[in-house]
Formats: C-alpha cells, structure tokens, sequence
C-alpha cells in the first residue's frame, strides 16, 4: 500500500501487511544532495564480502555520521513520527547504511531484519527498518522485494522458509510470495523487522541507490557500535534527537548510564572519566 504523509491510514496497512511505503518525502533538489553527498563515498567501494551483502553490492556503513544530509534522513519528521508510534520512548539507531546494487546483482537471501533478538515468533518487531529510494525502485533493478503478511509467521512458518536441499534459494510456495516495493525515488519503506524481504536481483544497466535506517527497541543492543564508530566530537555537533538515538541518552531507570553519569556528560569539556587518570 502506498501512503502520503498527510494520510493516517497507514497503521491499517502496516499492521496487516508488515510495511507502507510513503511517497513525495524527498523532492528533487534534496535527491540531488543526497546522491551528491553519497557519490563520494560509494566511489571508495567496496563491494560487499559474501551474498548477503552481495559481491555486486556497495554497503557505507555509520551513514548517519558521514554528513547532515544523512543525519536529516535519521531523523526526518514524517518517518519518525510512524517509529514514535510502533516502539517505546527513547527507541535507537540499530543501523545506517547506504545500499547500491550494481547491474548483474544476484538476489539477496530471503531474511527479516531483527531475527538475531531470539524471542520466539510470532512477537511484535524489536526493530523497525526504512529503505529510502534514492533512486526509483523498479521490477528490473533490485526494488527490495517482501512477502506481505510475513512479519506475522510463527518460528515454523519461519523454518519453512527455503527449500528442502540446503540451498539458499527460497521454496518454490515462498518464492511466489515475493513483491517489489515499486516507488519513486524520494519514497521511504518503513517495514517491521520481522518482515522477510531480500534485495532484488538488478538486471538493468543501472546502479540502483538506496539508504536503510533501522531503529531497535531502547532495551535492545544495536546491531552498530555507535559509541565506538562515531568519534565524540562529532556527536556534539549532531542535534539532540540523533544524539539521543545514537544512545546518549537513559531508558528508566537507568539503562544506558555512565559510571553512574548521563551519558550526554561524556560530550562535555569538563567531564572526567573516572577510570582514567
């Protein structure tokens, strides 16, 4: 289903369906500086080291810390404003990435995203995923492709999800339930994490841009080690909410603290670590 901004339909689409996509997010000269800010980056390479990232397949992890066109999307009003309704108060960042398929990808193994928190299915999402297009998703370039009503299988459901040889290829009756997510570029895929989806495979003469922000539950480990990849000196200059999902911030009582300290504390000049020293 597709949802505009001003449409509050999409709780009905996303309970039913494990995801909406929201189109018109981004207009054309803020494509622009996102794909202009990613260019650089993705110039670096590599491709990814197995198939699930994908051989043919550029991933930039820690986006969030590489420009504020990045930290923009972190934290973009609209997207939030459907996190803010699906997990607690004080949710983080579990990831950000950019995701670029090369022509001749291969399709990505069939996964939900936040299948490592082992909590017996079905259960409610830890972690809730978006995919912004940066580029339109199409049939034909790797549109990430998902099996509506997935997030709501049971741990057997789940287990029957390949075939029976020990491949990675899907079963035939679960390959049949794939569908892409065609959008424009600008659109944003907000899906729950335990949707299965995959990449697609991108069999045009195109790479095809994307960029995933996932947010976790504030109990749950992250599946990126923020506080270690995001030097302190940037994170003082990012905005209080960012800086609050990158998990400088406590869940009651006191999850999150630092020797007993707001872990906001550590950003200032006159903090002293009383482990050093």
């Amino acid at each position: 289903m597709t949802s505009s901004r001003r449409d509050q339909t999409w709780r009905e689409a996303y309970d039913s369906n494990g995801y909406v996509v929201v189109e018109g997010l981004l207009n054309e000269d803020e494509l622009e500086e996102v794909r202009d800010a990613l260019a650089p980056l993705l110039a670096q390479g590599p491709s990814g080291r197995n198939d699930f990232e994908g051989t043919g397949t550029q991933r930039v992890y820690t986006l969030v810390a590489r420009g504020k066109v990045f930290e923009a999307l972190v934290e973009h009003p609209s997207v939030l404003s459907m996190i803010d309704e699906l997990l607690l108060p004080n949710y983080l960042l579990t990831a950000s990435q950019a995701i670029a398929i090369a022509p001749g990808e291969s399709p990505q193994p069939a996964h939900s995203d936040d299948a490592f928190y082992t909590i017996p299915r079905p259960r409610p999402a830890v972690s809730i995923s978006t995919m912004w297009a940066i580029d339109d998703f199409t049939e034909a370039n790797g549109a990430t492709e998902v099996i509506a009503g997935s997030h709501g299988w049971t741990e057997e459901q789940l287990g029957n999800l390949y075939g029976r040889d020990g491949s990675d290829g899907l079963a035939p009756h679960r390959q049949a339930g794939l569908r892409p997510l065609i959008m424009p570029a600008g659109s944003c895929a907000v899906f729950a994490g335990t949707l299965v989806h995959r990449g697609g495979a991108n069999r045009s003469s195109s790479v095809r841009r994307a960029i995933s922000n996932q947010y976790c539950e504030p109990w749950a480990r992250t599946q990126e080690n923020f506080f270690l990849a995001v030097p302190g000196e940037k994170v003082v200059h990012m905005s209080p909410r960012v800086q609050a999902m990158l998990g400088y911030s406590i869940h009651p009582p006191f999850m999150g603290q630092v020797t007993a300290r707001h872990p906001l504390k550590t950003l200032t000049a006159d903090f002293e670590n009383p482990l050093e020293g």
